[in-house]
């Protein structure tokens, strides 16, 4: 997701407001009264118009933020990325590791009907349904033959999901995951009405029909423009929670975003532009924090001529990345030499996957260009012009200005630029109908697995048409082990494998940029890129 998200089919970053929807999305937080009784407003920017807000379908940042405000899963994270009890009330597990028992507290939707088992299963069940063609299936085939449903080789019925009664829930594993608790608070595994599903098939495009169970619940939403949610009465930890609204911005422009920000007409913003990185940084008003995630660009395996590793390898290792980083990201980001980003835990207790696993790329022009002659293009003679997509809600133009730049001062190769408005980007790499595309990850969850899974064969996240049964096998592996020992290093295996054959071309790891007005306390940044305003306050 990304989330993804997180978890986004590519977890992105986001895009920003303007500043005239600003102003008629609600007051501000400088603006409202505070007091015990009296209302606490906060708006904020998570990205572009949701591709949809049912969360076994969605796979993108500005979705996953959304959803953590409107809904709630088994498990919550805290404020130390640990999963706690939310609409769980017990969670026990086997001494194997593969069964998990769980009681949910007595709990309500927004439209007062009761949350229930069946209504997880049912969700869960949804987003492995193979006609639903859900990005996100994967997240729940640690189920039982949840993989084999997806792919039309089981039935629904042998899925390791048992209803109890209407608050117990019994779910068996296809192996020991150490990871599973905070899986149960990724959007994927949130639970739908199923009552309000059933009365309206398009219950998530429409505030009239939208039904949650979260901190907030959706009072108004205009596409392409503005969401006002307001606390949810029938949250079951209502009590905790401050806002009394909170406004969350759509439209897509940085730099108006920014202005309006100044202005005092918006309480924060996600991802600010280069320059106004530098801006807000020289001012201290710049706010950093960790976030698990890879800015990368796909490679279209399936057409010449990139279906050749050293293609693929000469247009990486041509590259300057920390002259990328400084000159265009400008956002203190670290360059990539590998794919999964630091701060994952590797085996051994105190150790960082990626130190563990060292770097896979050097930047090297004059092996690039002998690469590219022995593939057959000296010089970049006869290379067929490039096509590089990327989106156009974010900041991504200038730097693939840039790399256009790079690839032909020093390859000699022509490249054209191609921007689309987020669910036509999105749809294109699904289509795989580009050449070199623009992406990014963030992680759902704290393990290489987050980030490791997604290329796997027939992986809908894949999107490159790359495949290769040795890093499926490694995968396969450290999947089915509880050992971390052994989990850790078919991991290792697998990102060998990646990063030798190269269907992607890792460029920075991430950090999380932000602006978010002094006064606002409590808001939740993790690590996976979400916003999480169950606890925010104004001060």
């Amino acid at each position: 997701m990304i989330r993804k998200k997180k978890w986004l089919v590519s977890v992105l970053s986001a895009a920003l407001v303007l500043g005239s929807v600003v102003t008629g999305c609600g007051t501000s937080s400088t603006q409202a009264t505070q007091g015990a009784d009296k209302p606490m407003k906060v708006s904020f920017d998570p990205g572009a118009e949701p591709k949809t807000l049912d969360p076994q379908m969605s796979d993108g940042v500005p979705e996953a933020i959304m959803e953590m405000n409107l809904f709630e899963g088994l498990t919550r994270l805290d404020k130390n990325n640990e999963p706690q009890l939310a609409i769980a009330s017990s969670i026990d597990v086997s001494a194997d590791g593969l069964t998990y028992t769980i009681k949910m507290k007595d709990t309500k939707f927004s439209n007062g009907d009761p949350v229930t088992a069946d209504d997880f299963k049912a969700s869960w069940l949804h987003a492995l349904d193979p006609n639903a063609a859900s990005n996100y299936a994967y997240q729940l085939y640690y189920f039982k033959n949840a993989k084999e449903y997806n792919a039309g080789k089981a039935t629904a019925d042998q899925v390791g999901i048992e209803v109890k009664d209407p608050h117990t829930l019994v779910l068996t594993l296809a192996a020991p995951t150490p990871y599973f608790k905070s899986l149960l608070a990724f959007q994927t595994y949130y639970p739908v009405d199923q009552k309000n599903v059933k009365a309206n098939k398009n219950w998530n495009t429409d505030a009239k029909t939208f039904v949650s169970n979260g901190p907030f619940t959706m009072k108004s939403w205009t596409h392409n423009d503005s969401m006002v949610l307001v606390k949810n009465p029938n949250y079951w930890d209502a009590a905790n929670v401050k806002l009394s609204e909170l406004d969350f911005n759509l439209v897509e422009d940085h730099k108006a975003a920014a202005t309006a920000f100044d202005a005092g007409q918006l309480d924060g913003l996600y991802d600010p532009t280069p320059e106004d990185i530098v801006r807000y940084q020289k001012s201290g008003i710049l706010k950093k924090a960790p976030q698990l995630g890879t800015y990368f660009y796909r490679f279209n395996t399936t057409k010449a001529p990139l279906n050749d590793p050293r293609v693929r390898e000469a247009l990486s290792i041509c590259l300057n990345r920390q002259d990328l980083i400084t000159n265009v990201f400008k956002g203190g980001q670290a360059p990539a030499y590998a794919y999964v980003p630091g701060g994952v835990p590797d085996a051994t207790p105190g150790k960082d996957f990626r130190a563990v696993g060292g770097n896979f790329i050097t930047e090297d022009i004059a092996k690039a260009k002998q690469l590219l002659a022995e593939a057959g293009y000296p010089d970049g003679k006869n290379f067929p012009t490039l096509t590089l997509l990327y989106n156009t809600n974010g900041t991504h133009q200038l730097p693939a200005q840039a790399i256009q730049d790079f690839w032909h001062k020093n390859l000699g190769i022509n490249v054209k630029l191609l921007g689309q408005e987020w669910q036509v980007y999105l749809q294109t790499m699904q289509n795989l109908q580009y050449d070199v595309a623009r992406a990014a990850w963030n992680g759902d969850y704290i393990d290489p697995m987050t980030f490791m899974d997604m290329f796997t064969t027939g992986n809908g996240e894949n999107q490159t048409g790359w495949s290769n049964a040795q890093y499926d096998k490694d995968i396969e592996t450290a999947k089915n082990t509880a050992d971390q020992t052994v989990r850790m290093k078919a991991m290792h295996d697998a990102e060998t494998v990646l990063m030798k054959e190269k269907p992607i071309m890792p460029i920075y790891y991430y950090v999380q940029n932000y602006v978010l007005k002094d006064n606002i306390k409590g808001v939740l940044v993790n690590p996976m890129g979400d916003f999480d305003f169950k606890t925010a306050y104004l001060q």
